[in-house]
């Protein structure tokens, strides 16, 4: 039983898978959860797409491609956010109208003939071909994300659960919102070697849903969150190593399947137990409603 369990991680390929899948999902977890309670997962799922324009101006420059990706994600964060602003538009919109622009700014950059074919690596990861590089690249990531979502948990809660009461206290929703827009761009550089961009979304949104389904309170939400996703990407290179099969595939398999099976009990808010910080039932930072 010892074998089997030590057998992926026995050379430097696996171990290195995880020692990434585990500093992606102790930041992705709870992120989830915050992603979640602001109703920011359709920007979660778009955002991806808004790196294509900064990756192919990286590459024509002859710049990092990590580096274009960054420029392209918070250019996405600042346009997702001005479009919101309009109260005339909701967030889905404003994602819509801010991704499909980028994202097409980006196919037209694309066609130029010098732009390399690296591109897709950053699309689609390659979670078995981590390097030193790249986990000392996540491990950073991943810090600082943790740092500021640890240094602002108290203004995001107050900005997902009482935005109105938020401003009397000097916490604005609208800025909050934006940071973690630009957290989430973070987020999904730390990931973009590992799992690609087309994959991230199952471990950010997934496992956070489950940590909602199986507790009412948003401490252990978010701490069970990361632990769940951390599990999943666990259980997804061992499903890789034995099937045989992709490996950051794998994961978002996992991460999708521990939603399914916390399905099998009753939502939080279904069982007469609300999610609750501060006392309060969470309200829906765009609308103010609960």
């Amino acid at each position: 039983m010892l074998d089997v369990l030590l057998e992926p991680f026995a050379d430097g390929i696996g171990q290195r898978a995880l020692m990434e899948v585990v500093l992606v999902g102790v930041v992705c977890g709870p992120l989830g959860v915050w992603i979640l309670l602001f109703r920011q997962t359709y920007a979660a799922e778009s955002i991806s797409h808004a790196m294509l324009p900064g990756l192919v101006i990286a590459a024509l420059a002859g710049f990092p491609l990590l580096l274009g990706a960054a420029g392209g994600v918070l250019a996405a964060a600042g346009a997702i956010a001005l479009a919101g602003r309009d109260e005339r538009v909701g967030p889905d919109v404003a994602v819509a109208v801010a991704i499909t622009t980028l994202f097409g700014l980006g196919a037209a950059l694309a066609l130029s003939p010098e732009a390399p074919p690296r591109i897709g690596e950053l699309l689609f990861g390659d979670l078995l071909g981590v390097s030193e590089g790249d986990l000392v690249a996540t491990g950073l990531l991943a810090a600082a994300v943790v740092a500021v979502l640890a240094g602002s948990h108290r203004a995001l809660a107050l900005a997902a659960f009482d935005p109105v009461g938020a401003r009397s206290l000097g916490t604005r929703p609208g800025p909050i919102a934006f940071l973690l827009l630009v957290l989430l761009g973070l987020t999904t550089l730390a990931a973009v070697q590992s799992l690609g961009n087309l994959l991230v979304l199952a471990l950010i949104v997934a496992p956070a849903a489950a940590a909602l389904n199986l507790t009412s309170r948003l401490g252990p939400a978010l701490a069970l969150a990361a632990a769940l996703t951390v599990a999943a990407g666990v259980s997804g290179l061992y499903l890789s190593w034995y099937l045989d099969l992709a490996g950051g595939a794998s994961v978002a398999l996992c991460a999708v399947a521990l939603f399914g099976l916390s399905l099998l009990r009753r939502p939080a808010r279904a069982t007469g137990r609300p999610l609750r910080v501060f006392g309060r039932a969470p309200i829906d930072v765009f609308t103010g409603t609960r």
